[in-house]
């Protein structure tokens, strides 16, 4: 076995893995640092999309390295009882761009893509062998774990199953802004296995090319390609949108929090000694599954702390998750009222009710910035869903966040390949 000595080992190419990476890059340039992702490409198959008002400055600045469609002019919303547009600055970048902007950044000595690590600890990480070479040994000064989320019966919640599709049209599609919830669309129309909440995301990339994404907030974590794809087919075609080629497409499952004992999920990824990043590490928003604005705050801190020995940067990072998780509570309680008070069908009534609130407040909503005002606001006048069912939501927790064989996970991170727990490797 091969060994190899690195300031910073990060495991996991996903958009938490590869800002820390980029963050680093730019602040400690003398810094060696290794990415491992098991898949051949930086960020996988993936879309992110965020609001400008999201970011700071600094942050801003850290994603000008990646190509960008933004939309200075605001993004819309549609519900059956009315249409509105609002004036949020809205940004998205394919994973293709990630991946392209990373490895025109980083060192190539710094990728190891398709490599799949099988072991991490305090010192390195230990990278299987290949079809050409000897396992490989990569020691650290620390150690970060970028990996996707991890289903856990410690946590609970529901799921948003999404499917997406990048379409090409030999006309233009005429649509300016961003439609970030179209949730005119039938609500009756199972997911699956059953109803759920249900809108389609249309981001218009070009004047020819424009992205359709069917989503749900679900009960169950299932997802029917065959049904949500016939589903983006039928809008294409009500659109006039159904002559393009498929450029390209996604699709995946997202935990929705509601609950659950915070504490012992981290028992069950922690490994001494290695600091935990991105959605592993619990950093999501628990009701909308954003994650660009946390993922952006960690990276920049890993730079701005980049000395730190990497028992000192595994408990800054525990530090921060814990509080991230105290901080989001009020975002579990209305993932509740949705799931527990609301019937599937009536769902959409929660957030129509919630888009008719003042654009700033749904700027901090999605950055998970709501100040006390803010949540007073949410919860206050006429409520989308019984008094008497939204009383019981709160003290529910929901189903364990656990997948069976068959469920077709993906989060918002790019998947690393599972490896033991370290009392197991």
């Amino acid at each position: 076995m091969s060994d190899s000595q690195f300031d910073c080992v990060i495991v996991g190419g996903g958009l938490a893995g590869g800002l820390i990476a980029l963050a680093l890059h730019k602040a400690r340039p003398e810094f060696r640092i290794a990415v491992v992702e098991a898949g051949r490409t930086i960020g996988g198959n993936h879309r992110w999309s965020w609001f400008d008002s999201d970011l700071s400055d600094k942050g801003r600045e850290l994603l000008s390295t990646f190509r960008q469609t933004g939309w200075d002019d605001g993004y819309e919303v549609r519900f059956p009882k009315y249409r509105r547009k609002l004036k949020t600055a809205y940004r998205s970048m394919a994973s293709g761009d990630f991946h392209e902007g990373l490895t025109r950044e980083l060192p190539d000595s710094a990728l190891y893509l398709g490599r799949k690590a099988v072991g991490l600890d305090a010192g390195g990480v230990d990278l299987a062998a290949t079809e050409y070479g000897e396992p490989e040994r990569l020691n650290a000064r620390s150690v970060i774990d970028c990996r996707s989320f991890k289903p856990s019966p410690h946590l609970n919640g529901g799921w948003q199953v999404f499917l997406g599709r990048h379409i090409r049209l030999s006309e233009p599609h005429g649509q300016e802004r961003p439609i970030i919830m179209d949730a005119t669309v039938d609500q009756h129309a199972p997911h699956g296995n059953g109803s759920a909440y249900r809108f389609v995301y249309v981001l218009p990339l070009g004047a020819h090319d424009v992205f359709l994404e069917d989503t749900y907030y679900a009960d169950d974590p299932r997802l029917d390609r065959s049904a949500l794809s016939g589903r983006i087919d039928q809008y294409a075609r009500a659109h006039g949108w159904d002559d393009g080629a498929i450029v390209g497409h996604e699709a995946g499952v997202l935990p929705v929090l509601t609950g659950g004992d915070f504490p012992a999920y981290q028992d069950t990824i922690r490994i001494q000694g290695v600091a935990v990043a991105g959605a592993r590490g619990g950093f999501t928003h628990p009701l909308t599954s954003y994650t660009m604005c946390i993922a952006v705050e960690n990276a920049l801190a890993v730079a701005e702390n980049a000395d730190l020995p990497g028992e000192q940067l595994a408990a800054m990072f525990d530090f921060r998750a814990r509080r991230h998780w105290r901080k989001t509570a009020y975002y579990r309680l209305l993932a509740r009222f949705l799931f527990f008070a609301a019937r599937p069908d009536r769902r959409v009534k929660v957030f129509q009710r919630f888009y008719r609130l003042r654009e700033g407040l749904i700027e901090r909503f999605y950055a998970a910035r709501s100040n006390p005002f803010d949540k007073v606001r949410v919860l206050w006048g006429e409520p989308p869903v019984p008094i008497p069912s939204a009383i019981t939501a709160m003290f529910k927790r929901g189903a364990p966040l656990k997948t069976d064989t068959q469920t077709e996970f993906e989060c918002s991170e790019f998947a690393q390949s599972e490896i033991p727990a370290e009392n197991e490797a």
